[in-house]
Order: C-alpha cells, then sequence, then structure tokens
C-alpha cells in the first residue's frame, strides 16, 4: 500500500465538514503562489477549473485535492498535512470570514515510501 500524499488533521476535518453544510461537496486546489501565496484552497466541487496540467494528489477528508504539475514536480517528496490556524483564508477560498484558515505542513516522504510512490506511478 502506498503512503497517502495527503493528510488531514481532526481540525481540518472540522472546519471541512462546516463547509459542506454551507456550501456542498468541496474540493481544494493547492495555490502555485498567486494572489494567496501557496495557499490550499478549498472551492465548492466544481466551481474551481481544473486544467490538463493539474494532478490529483489524493482525497483530504474525502475532497479531492489538486497541484499544479510545476508545483507538484517541487513537493512530489513531500506528504501534505492539511491543517487549521487562525487568521484569514485566502481571498477565494471558502474559509475566508471564518477566523481560520487552511494550512500546509509537510514531511519528507523517506527512501522506501518514495520508491512505493515510483512503483505505483505516483511520482
Amino acid at each position: 500500500m502506498t503512503p497517502a500524499q495527503v493528510l488531514t488533521t481532526p481540525e481540518a476535518n472540522l472546519l471541512i465538514d462546516h463547509l459542506r453544510l454551507l456550501h456542498g461537496p468541496v474540493m481544494f486546489h493547492q495555490s502555485g503562489g498567486c494572489c494567496d501565496g501557496s495557499s490550499p484552497m478549498c472551492y465548492p466541487l466544481g466551481e474551481f477549473m481544473l486544467g490538463d496540467s493539474d494532478h490529483f494528489l489524493g482525497t483530504a477528508h474525502g475532497a479531492n485535492f489538486y497541484m499544479s504539475e510545476s508545483q507538484f514536480e517541487y513537493w512530489k517528496h513531500t506528504q501534505l498535512l492539511l491543517d487549521v490556524v487562525p487568521g484569514r483564508g485566502g481571498m477565494f477560498s471558502l474559509e475566508n470570514g471564518e477566523g481560520v484558515r487552511f494550512l500546509i505542513r509537510s514531511r519528507v516522504f523517506t527512501d522506501v515510501e518514495i520508491d512505493e510512490l515510483r512503483m505505483a506511478n505516483l511520482i
């Protein structure tokens, strides 16, 4: 079994559940550094136009999580942990105005995990 490329904290799960109650199904896209830096952005499912170069990383508490292929090249050796901290969410992200924002923490995969991901053609 390959290691998950995206994990969530209990706090992130609670916020995702709250946003689903308000907006229905949601999805995530890891921003590439434009207007909101490199923040994980949460959108209503289907309201963010994915491109051919967007890479599916897995699910975050049941919500699809994507990243641009160019950004993925920098992050593919890390496991992402979607967390929540106090602050203001990204301008277009659904948690904006909730008093908290999503944040990505990461750790580098071990050599064994990288080999497993390569064998599964995930990196």
